[in-house]
């Protein structure tokens, strides 16, 4: 009967092999947070532009973008009268007729409806840099 041998070899070279597509993964990962989150304040700006009855710019000047863990966060950076324009405050409504303007809690649901594109759109440039 006829016997047929091979001979094969496997070289493990490229970016799966060399570490280059964890890096890009976690880059990837990292970027989507933070480009997710800069949406946010984005809106969150202009949603105050819109709500603020006399706006100083003080406030709006407090919003940013911060590194919270493994990911980001956006805040007033501890604004004192911030739970107050929120609605969340002690002095809101039914202590005072102001309820506040919710302009986070209001944000949050559209942030999340544009998360899936803002991932979607990266996935494409990491893809196109052949790394993922």
């Amino acid at each position: 009967m006829p016997e047929a041998t091979f001979d094969i070899r496997l070289a493990k070279r490229g970016p799966l092999f060399d570490g280059r597509t964890a890096k890009a993964m976690h880059a990837y990962r990292d970027e989507i947070s933070l480009r997710i989150a800069e949406e946010g304040e984005k809106l969150i700006r202009q949603r105050l532009s819109v709500v603020l009855q006399h706006p100083t710019g003080y406030y709006e000047s407090r919003i940013s973008v911060d590194r919270a863990g493994d990911g980001y966060r956006v805040s007033d950076g501890g604004v004192i009268y911030g739970p107050w324009l929120e609605g969340t405050g002690s002095r809101n409504s039914p202590v005072t007729r102001f309820p506040g303007y919710a302009t986070f809690r209001r944000t949050k649901p559209l942030v999340d409806q544009r998360a899936r594109q803002i991932a979607v759109q990266l996935l494409a440039r990491y893809k196109a840099m052949g790394l993922i």
